[in-house]
């Protein structure tokens, strides 16, 4: 078992509606980027880049450079949340 402090880190990642939500957006739509996400949520896109930021420390999505753009999609460990969040339904 991972040490409580790592999980609390995981958890936390996910510990935010908006963060569920894109989460699930990119369960959907993979390879979203910030842009992506803030049109798609109506949200800032500092906000956005915040969400994003916190789930990558978790290690719930992972980051793709593509020329200008980074792309976010979601990690093994960012679909067994997703997947344990979905139970929680």
């Amino acid at each position: 078992m991972k040490k409580p402090r790592e999980i609390e880190r995981i958890i936390k990642g996910a510990a935010n509606h908006r963060r569920i939500q894109i989460l699930d957006a990119l369960e959907r739509e993979p390879e979203l980027s910030l842009m992506e996400i803030a049109d798609k949520f109506k949200i800032n896109i500092k906000t956005a880049s915040e969400h994003v930021r916190r789930m990558a420390i978790a290690g719930l999505v992972l980051k793709r450079n593509e020329g200008n753009l980074v792309r976010h999609a979601l990690s093994p460990r960012g679909k067994s949340i997703l997947k344990f969040l979905r139970i929680l339904e």
